[in-house]
């Protein structure tokens, strides 16, 4: 059984270098996502959402190598983040009180409806976490985007979002959406000089 990773064959959306912003075009993509406010440090706030996202991201992909004979490679933790009025966030900020977020998993296509609800009522049969019930399967659609590789901390980013921001001033466009973070490392297990996060932003 062939074994899909999708930050391989979505290459050009998974894998962008550090040393360029690249523009991209996001296809449609289906999420399991649950919404957040707050500083994501206080890991009693995040640190559930991740866990049931991972939850019922598992329970998918076995359901997916059982019934339909498609493995695949869970994909990484995502994030959209805005405060009120859909303004953007300033990582370098001590008061994250007002953030609000949204952490997603990619689904692949074949994954539908019926099957999440299937795996709803696995997981809160299995382990019932907390915040089953805020999560949703959404498809988000960003379309045009930049985007590029950060590393290092998470407090660190914001030089990293000002070149993305330049790049689509220079492109004569504006932001659209929401400020995208995608998690390419586990920060429970790598150090914060280490740690690989995807800058995102649509613009128009």
């Amino acid at each position: 059984m062939t074994k899909i990773d999708f930050k391989k064959t979505l290459k050009d959306l998974y894998s962008p270098s550090t040393k360029t912003v690249a523009e991209v075009v996001v296809p449609p993509m289906n999420y399991l996502m649950v919404d957040g406010y707050g500083d994501p440090n206080d890991m009693n706030s995040f640190q559930p959402r991740v866990e049931v996202l991972y939850a019922l991201s598992y329970n998918l992909k076995f359901a997916s190598k059982k019934q339909l004979g498609q493995d695949y490679v869970v994909m990484p933790v995502e994030g959209l983040w805005w405060v009120e009025g859909n303004l953007p966030i300033d990582p370098t900020t001590s008061d994250r009180s007002t953030w609000l977020w949204t952490l997603m998993v990619m689904q692949p296509d074949f994954i539908t409806q019926a099957m999440v609800e299937a795996a709803v009522k696995d997981v809160r049969e299995k382990k019932n976490p907390a915040l089953l019930d805020n999560c949703r399967f959404e498809r988000y659609d960003e379309g045009r985007a930049a985007q590029t590789l950060h590393l290092g901390p998470y407090s660190a980013e914001k030089p990293t979002i000002d070149r993305v921001h330049a790049y689509i001033d220079a492109q004569g466009g504006k932001p659209t959406l929401k400020h995208h973070e995608i998690y390419l490392s586990d920060a429970r297990k790598t150090a914060p000089e280490h740690l690989r996060t995807i800058i995102r932003q649509p613009f128009g």
